[in-house]
């Protein structure tokens, strides 16, 4: 699993403010961090119920839609496979 920057950057707000207190923009950055950290984590939750319930009910496609999003939720847009032509090779 990646390091989302979310997360990232939390822990570099926490070791400076280990050494100093944080400014007003910083802990707004927490702030933020930390808001942007609920919205995944339930969202994430949520799939993964819902993942369950699809395993629970032997409904497979359900099962490989949710894993999708759940993937995308992880990493962002899902990339196709197979490398991407550029505008001069035809």
């Amino acid at each position: 699993m990646e390091v989302m920057p979310i997360h990232q950057r939390l822990a570099e707000l926490w070791m400076v403010n280990k050494r100093r207190p944080l400014t007003d923009a910083e802990m707004m950055e927490v702030h933020h961090c930390l808001s942007a950290n609920v919205d995944y984590v339930w969202k994430m939750c949520y799939l993964q119920n819902l993942s369950l319930m699809a395993s629970m009910t032997d409904d497979i496609e359900w099962q490989f839609e949710i894993c999708a999003q759940i993937e995308e939720l992880q990493y962002g847009q899902i990339k196709k496979p197979g490398r991407k032509r550029s505008t001069d090779e035809k």
